[in-house]
């Protein structure tokens, strides 16, 4: 008898990933599958241990404990009892979540560097993200005006990170789990109003569903894949440029103003990054672009971490603030 539609959908879309090329470097290696006890990553596991036991690899299941809800412990344990009802390995992490950011992006650092910690050497690490948080990714990006690299939401393969399910709607994880006689935890927080992406869930996205008569998240999903397309190619051609105008750590303003100023931007955003720059903002760019564009003598910006762009002599540098070279 075949299986569940919605549980050859789940398979499906993990064995495309696994021998697809972006995961090539890690074929033959554990997996780990990242697992909260909710529908999207018990799916995600049962699917992973399905083709782990045609491959013949391990697959490790890490539940993260936040602490941050009455019972917590429980639900981990319950977690990762059925992990290992699965065929998987099973491992709780406790974690403390700090409250830089606001609780959901401390929670989110706290969990993905337990994660990236506790993973076996070389092995990917599995996350049950769907079409449904794609969709709420590129809206809250648009809302928030941010540029291509975010509005592109998440990458199916980002080392250590992979997700399978980007493009399988969260009620099918739900179905697959609902076949496979799974008993998924229904996570409070998700359905809490002071968070934003439940409010995006909840009342934004059905109203958009209902105006725009259906296929939205579906679109938005298809839109992220477009632009992160686009946004690959322009990343190789900075990567290009940047190679012409780097000169011993620093960057050559008059060629690089002769390229467009999308690409100038990337080469821009790349070289303070590796210079140790960080929560580089449109903003900063914007300012370090000024010099080269648009350089009329003027001093450079203020950049995070205690640094200032200059231009001296044709070049741009990064220096720690206090020292003024001549600008020329």
């Amino acid at each position: 008898m075949p299986p569940d539609p919605a549980v050859s959908a789940v398979r499906t879309a993990v064995r495309r990933l696994l021998g697809s090329a972006a995961a090539a470097p890690f074929r033959g290696e554990p997996l780990v599958v990242a697992c909260s006890g909710g529908a999207d990553s018990l799916a995600l596991a049962a699917a992973a241990s399905h083709a782990a036991r045609h491959g013949g690899i391990a697959v490790h299941g890490l539940v993260v404990d936040h602490g941050l809800q009455a019972g917590s412990a429980d639900v981990a344990v319950r977690a990762a009892e059925q992990l290992r009802e699965l065929g998987c390995s099973a491992r709780v992490i406790k974690v403390e979540v700090g409250t830089g950011g606001g609780v959901e992006a401390a929670a989110r650092h706290a969990r993905y560097t337990a994660l990236r910690d506790e993973r076996p050497p070389g092995s990917l690490v599995l996350l049950g993200h769907t079409l449904d948080d794609q969709a709420e990714t590129v809206l809250l990006g648009l809302g928030r005006g941010s540029g291509a690299r975010s509005i592109s939401g998440m990458r199916a393969v980002d080392p250590p990170w992979a997700r399978p399910f980007l493009g399988i709607r969260r009620a099918t994880t739900e179905a697959a789990c609902a076949a496979l006689g799974l008993e998924p935890w229904q996570d409070p927080h998700n359905s809490d109003s002071r968070f934003t992406r439940v409010r995006l869930r909840t009342e934004v996205l059905p109203l958009l569903e209902d105006v725009l008569q259906g296929g939205v998240r579906e679109a938005l999903a298809r839109t992220a894949r477009q632009l992160r397309e686009d946004a690959d190619a322009l990343d190789v051609m900075a990567a290009e440029v940047q190679s012409r105008v780097e000169v011993r750590g620093a960057l050559d303003a008059v060629a690089l103003k002769e390229v467009p100023g999308a690409l100038r931007r990337r080469v821009l955003r790349s070289w303070l990054l590796e210079r140790g720059i960080p929560e580089i903002t449109d903003e900063h760019l914007r300012a370090a672009d000024s010099l080269v564009a648009e350089w009329r003598g003027q001093g450079g910006p203020a950049l995070p971490g205690d640094f200032v762009l200059r231009r001296a002599h044709g070049t741009l540098l990064v220096e720690a603030a206090g020292r003024k070279p001549p600008n020329v």
